[in-house]
């Protein structure tokens, strides 16, 4: 008795290794058209699954021509593809796939990593241990401001010397030919008569030439 008891452990435990890991559903795939408007054809159809499972459900898709069949374990889906697999039914003939099974990890839809998110304009928050970078603070050449004041119209300065491989770099500045009120008024100039400021001409409009529609 314990030995024939051990054998249907070992039994029952070679049934859970086989169908542990099957899906608990089929799709029975080209499915007649008849099938989802007629009454009697669906209780015909769903008759035949009841047998291994009576607590069977279908979900029936139309558009696509294909009904789910869940059962409640994988032993009953795997004994229904068995004996129902290409068989006939009203003429046509049934064919029973398992329904592949998608697994994401969580049944929720979980947000995307913070790693990047500082880079969103505008930011929901900095990154952890960044800190704000303080600005440096300008640096004033004052030999290059007082190099440049002391310029006048008409001079020149150079500032880089000319080398070998190099040219020289030498700055002109041009003379105020501003005519106009606004300028500066420089007691230390000569009254000397400043040159007439040049006359801006305007384009002319080309002459009108009525078109002649046909």
């Amino acid at each position: 008795m314990q030995q024939a008891d051990n054998g249907g452990e070992e039994e029952e435990a070679t049934v859970d290794v086989q169908f542990t890991d099957l899906p608990n559903a089929l799709i029975a795939c080209k499915v007649a058209e008849d099938l989802f408007s007629e009454d009697r054809l669906k209780a015909g159809f769903e008759a035949l699954f009841r047998s291994f499972d009576p607590e069977v459900q279908f979900q029936y898709f139309k558009s696509f021509r294909r009904i789910r069949i869940s059962f409640r374990n994988a032993l009953a889906a795997a004994e229904a593809r068995l004996q129902l697999h290409k068989t006939d039914f009203n003429g046509k003939e049934i064919r029973l796939y398992f329904a592949q099974s998608v697994h994401i990890g969580s049944p929720r839809l979980e947000p995307p990593k913070p790693d990047k998110q500082f880079l969103i304009s505008p930011p929901a928050s900095p990154p952890v241990g960044w800190e704000q970078s303080q600005d440096a603070t300008p640096v004033i050449n004052y030999d290059l401001l007082c190099a440049i004041s002391k310029l006048g119209p008409g001079e020149k300065y150079e500032l880089h010397t000319a080398t070998p491989t190099t040219p020289s770099v030498v700055v002109h500045v041009c003379d105020d030919d501003r005519g106009d009120s606004s300028a500066p008024d420089d007691s230390d100039q000569d009254d000397k008569p400043r040159p007439p400021r040049p006359k801006i001409i305007q384009t002319r409009r080309p002459d009108y030439t009525p078109r002649v529609e046909q």
